[in-house]
């Protein structure tokens, strides 16, 4: 069993669950297909599983190692974005939402989505290389947003949380009575969700 499945924290695991998503950070495992760093380029990206056709075997020797995700939103909760390649309109309208949601950069639609990245690696990762979290008021979030929850992460949607699990969400939950609660996905990420962008949820 292989250490390429991502939790909403964006470590990675192993698991026998599949993913609906494919993911990329760079060339992460050696030859023994074991992952040796969490990630080697700051361009974070969620691919989907086929495209034109074309067949990988996982962590080959120098190529760049595949990861997984149980949906959308833990793949934006991990700090990936959609790919520009495979998933060109998806990539399209996230740039449009992100900088809608996010004007305080300055930054358009030529703007290189490099610079976007840039801003991401510091909203994932801390100067300790641990996951940055913050906190906000629950009843202010939007639909796809990551929260911890009993030491858990927690989908939110449609006022109701949904436990994470590598298999899937289990049932849903009322909010809980709190009134901040530490979050997950990346800041930008929640401000484009705000703005419009819905995440795919496997809720």
């Amino acid at each position: 069993m292989l250490q390429n499945r991502v939790n909403p924290s964006g470590q990675l695991i192993k698991t026998p669950a599949r993913g609906a998503w494919l993911g990329n950070r760079g060339i992460i495992h050696n030859e023994d297909k074991e992952i040796v760093r969490a990630f080697k380029i700051k361009a974070w990206i969620t691919c989907v599983l086929e495209f034109r056709g074309r067949h990988r075997e996982i962590m080959q020797p120098n190529r760049w190692t595949e990861l997984f995700f149980l949906d959308e939103a833990t793949a934006f909760s991990a700090g990936h974005r959609p790919c520009f390649q495979c998933r060109y309109k998806d990539h399209q309208k996230f740039k449009e939402f992100w900088l809608k949601g996010n004007p305080q950069y300055g930054f358009d639609m030529k703007t290189p989505v490099s610079k976007i990245d840039e801003i991401l690696q510091t909203e994932r990762i801390a100067a300790d290389k641990s996951k940055v979290t913050y906190e906000e008021r629950l009843n202010s979030l939007p639909n796809g947003t990551f929260v911890v929850y009993d030491d858990q992460p927690y989908l939110l949607k449609d006022d109701r949380l949904y436990r994470w699990s590598p298999a899937g969400y289990e049932k849903g939950i009322a909010l809980p009575d709190v009134d901040i609660l530490p979050i997950l996905t990346p800041r930008s990420f929640v401000n484009m969700f705000s703005a419009g962008y819905i995440p795919q949820m496997g809720v």
